[in-house]
């Protein structure tokens, strides 16, 4: 499989350089060059072990660049840290609606699906080379967490990790900053997931820098992130519309990764009927599904921080596809959003995504209001973004008897002030986390400026040699 940039002036890849570079060097997104169809066994997997399907489903992705009998290996090791047997296993809340629980990898987040492996990869491909790479991340919560447990100890990596100065839940803070291996940096930036984004961007369109420490991306611009999520949408469909029947997810969205990884299973062959976007009060992408235009606002801060964000990056990718895919206006399009802070795509582009997408925004008080609800019903606690989710769900499904799948993407004591206030019920950590408050903290806190960040990234790289 070959890769090209969304934005058509980067060089075409293997997966092998794709993954190490992350963000191409003409400031676009890799995407395969062309799609694979999903394989047979993968469209109806139910019952079998979701490593064996997950390995089928991403071959098509890196056949060519990881020998298969090491990527089979890698798969299994990555899923068998998961405390669930079926890794993402779904459950039924309702009539018709189902939860996807993602949250039962080491850092209790949806995250650890894709990172977990994409750790081994990394690991594998640059021992292969016989070189390290320094990952730089901005996280709105999440990702932070997961990509240092998948980083954590390795000698061919250091990661250095970008999270807004008070903007995350003190457990997502707290899962960063006590990790105490010498190749973990954590850095809390004073200001938001979206300047954090801006840094790490701006960092990758630095050649110097580039070079001068092995830059490299865990963030949802690896194509490697989409890539493993879009396993877990195969499997629940098989799980809850057997026999190809047609299956709609909901999905809490910030940075439009996991929402993307849907559209892939789509494009693919899985029989998606449609795919809703949960929203805070920072709801850029369902202002753009109602309008066609993508406007930029205030990022305010939510209950729900992983969804804090109003420049989703990985749009982009699907911008590319909406434009036939021509890179010169997916790069005329994203300077606009950039420069003026809006951009119109207008009905006919559009029309497209509006075939399967629709997006709900719900503020705090009616987040915390379907968290209560859910409990009270059956029992569940739903975190803030997975209580989008379902609020969604209810909101905006299109056909009653096709079985909705809600995607939880965090365990509730990820969240236990929300949780608590919505319930009256604290979550308790997993054992494992149990002394999570006791640990010490290790961060440097930056202002929100270039120059700073490059810096830092530049010294903690020499003190490791």
């Amino acid at each position: 499989m070959k890769y090209v940039s969304t934005r058509g002036e980067a060089p075409v890849l293997d997966f092998g350089d794709v993954l190490l570079c992350g963000l191409a060097t003409d400031g676009g997104l890799y995407v395969p060059e062309e799609w694979p169809r999903l394989p047979e066994s993968a469209l109806s997997a139910a019952g079998r072990p979701y490593a064996a399907v997950a390995a089928e489903v991403m071959w098509p992705y890196v056949e060519g660049s990881v020998d298969r009998a090491a990527f089979d290996a890698m798969v299994a090791d990555a899923y068998a840290l998961f405390a669930h047997p079926d890794v993402c296993p779904v459950r039924e809340i309702d009539d018709g609606l189902w939860l996807l629980e993602l949250f039962h990898g080491p850092t209790l987040a949806f995250k650890d699906v894709a990172l977990q492996l994409v750790g081994r990869l990394f690991d594998h491909e640059l021992t292969r080379r016989g070189e390290r790479a320094t990952i730089v991340v901005a996280t709105s919560g999440d990702t932070g967490s997961a990509a240092i447990e998948a980083c954590r100890g390795r000698d061919t990596l250091d990661i250095v990790v970008l999270h807004p100065a008070g903007r995350t839940s003190e457990v997502q803070r707290r899962q960063m900053t006590t990790v105490g291996e010498p190749n973990v940096h954590n850095v809390a930036v004073d200001g938001t997931f979206d300047d954090c984004q801006d840094l790490v961007k701006a960092m990758f369109a630095d050649p110097s820098l580039r070079a001068d420490v092995g830059l490299a991306a865990m963030n949802s611009i690896n194509w490697g992130r989409v890539m493993a999520q879009v396993v877990y949408y195969a499997t629940a469909a098989a799980s809850v519309a057997p026999g190809r029947a047609p299956v709609a997810f909901s999905v809490p969205t910030g940075n439009f990764g996991n929402v993307l990884a849907g559209w892939v299973a789509r494009r693919t062959g899985l029989p998606i009927a449609q795919l809703v976007i949960g929203s805070n009060r920072n709801d850029i992408l369902v202002r753009w599904l109602a309008t066609g235009a993508m406007e930029q606002r205030t990022v305010h801060p939510t209950i729900s921080p992983s969804m804090d964000i109003q420049v989703s990056s990985n749009v982009e990718r699907l911008l590319f596809e909406l434009y036939d895919r021509d890179g010169q206006v997916v790069a005329e399009r994203m300077a606009e959003l950039r420069a003026e802070g809006r951009v119109d795509l207008g009905d006919t582009r559009l029309a497209p995504v509006s075939e399967v997408l629709d997006g709900a925004a719900f503020d705090d008080d009616a987040t915390r209001a379907e968290i209560a609800r859910t409990h009270a019903a059956t029992g569940v606690l739903l975190d803030p973004h997975s209580a989008v989710a379902v609020a969604a769900a209810r909101a905006r499904q299109r056909h009653p008897a096709v079985p909705m799948v809600c995607l939880a993407t965090a365990h509730p004591a990820k969240f236990p002030d929300a949780v608590e206030e919505a319930t009256g019920i604290r979550p308790p950590l997993p054992d494992a986390l149990a002394d999570l408050f006791d640990r010490q903290e290790r961060y440097e806190s930056l202002p929100n400026d270039l120059a700073a960040v490059s810096a830092h990234v530049r010294a903690v790289v020499r003190r490791r040699g």
